[in-house]
């Protein structure tokens, strides 16, 4: 059996992670003092910037998108999200300042108040110059795409933003009795949950400049893709009937404004570098549509090597596919 690590000495070192969550040793302490101290089931991996620097040269990754992963900020109240959110996005630009070769960040806001989601966002974008905004799928319960947020979208969809969407612990949290964690199941789920609930409220569709990048492979989504478009189209088409629905499922014909949304969208590779998966992802986008990522430090560091090698090793992509995906679609994105 070969190694997936001698994979890396052959391959590109120029890849570049756009899933990459830091973990600031005052970000942690401060949700330490109110009690957190895991997400999704985990508890809280140790991280310095030296571990990221050395799991990127070990796994030959150029340059990290970084981000603050679930719980994010929005765990107490008003001031302690705009407080935690602020000191997160100047470390995250004092990161990138540090380590300018390295390292880029999406910046993390605080969303129990709009207002101040967008004046920390022109802050973090403008000031700091951070790449885009990492978003979780939900806060406290309110999903993305609720009118809540749509000052917010409307002003993403102003900058052509790069919003990265990741998931979060479900409001219902923990389901009682079940084996395992959160992160399992509920973690990609929840950015189905998400991005479903951005179509039927038409988020999507209206904010159409704003450059999503969804965790996981999107979670369910591509699975889900068709399902997804069909009953919102059903509910914009009431007078549907089989030959027009037959034609809308084989060919994709039809205003769908679902399947429309869901091939607008990129889609990483963390967790997800494998043919089942790969397989759905290509069903919706093309080579283009697909970024290469890890979700250190919260994935194993260990299973790098191997998803990297099941990447390479992919009968879908072609060695052109292969380079856009770990490294130019990225580099055309952020530039």
């Amino acid at each position: 059996m070969s190694n997936p690590q001698n994979t890396l000495t052959k391959s590109r070192n120029g890849r570049i992670d756009v899933h990459h969550h830091i973990l600031p040793e005052e970000y942690v302490a401060k949700l330490r003092k109110i009690g957190i101290t895991t997400a999704i089931g985990r508890e809280f991996p140790d991280w310095s910037p030296k571990k990221s620097l050395d799991f990127m040269k070990k796994n030959g990754i150029s340059k990290a998108i970084t981000s603050i992963s679930t719980p994010g900020v929005n765990v107490q109240d008003r001031t302690f999200a705009k407080d935690l959110a602020h000191l997160c996005n100047e470390y995250s630009a004092k990161l990138k300042s540090d380590y300018p070769d390295q390292f880029d960040a999406f910046a993390v806001l605080p969303l129990y108040e709009t207002e101040d989601a967008l004046e920390e966002m022109e802050y973090a974008l403008d000031t700091l110059h951070l790449c885009g905004v990492a978003l979780l799928t939900n806060v406290n319960g309110i999903y993305l795409g609720d009118p809540k947020y749509d000052n917010l979208f409307a002003e993403l969809d102003r900058r052509q933003a790069i919003v990265h969407i990741h998931p979060h612990d479900p409001p219902f949290g923990t389901i009682p009795n079940l084996k395992f964690p959160n992160a399992i199941v509920e973690a990609p789920f929840d950015t189905t949950r998400a991005i479903t609930n951005m179509i039927y409220t038409g988020t999507m569709d209206k904010y159409k400049k704003i450059k999503f990048i969804l965790s996981h492979a999107g979670g369910a989504v591509p699975f889900l893709a068709w399902r997804i478009a069909l009953l919102e189209y059903q509910q914009t088409n009431k007078s549907l009937r089989f030959q027009a629905l037959y034609d809308f499922l084989m060919t994709k014909r039809g205003p769908s404004a679902g399947l429309n949304a869901l091939s607008r969208l990129y889609y990483d590779t963390a967790v997800a570098a494998n043919p089942m998966a790969l397989r759905s992802v290509q069903e919706l986008v093309d080579s283009s549509h697909i970024l290469f990522g890890t979700d250190y430090v919260w994935g194993q560091p260990w299973l790098t090597p191997i998803f990297i090698k099941a990447l390479q090793e992919y009968d879908g992509f072609n060695e052109k596919d292969l380079v856009a995906v770990e490294v130019g679609n990225a580099s055309t994105l952020f530039s």
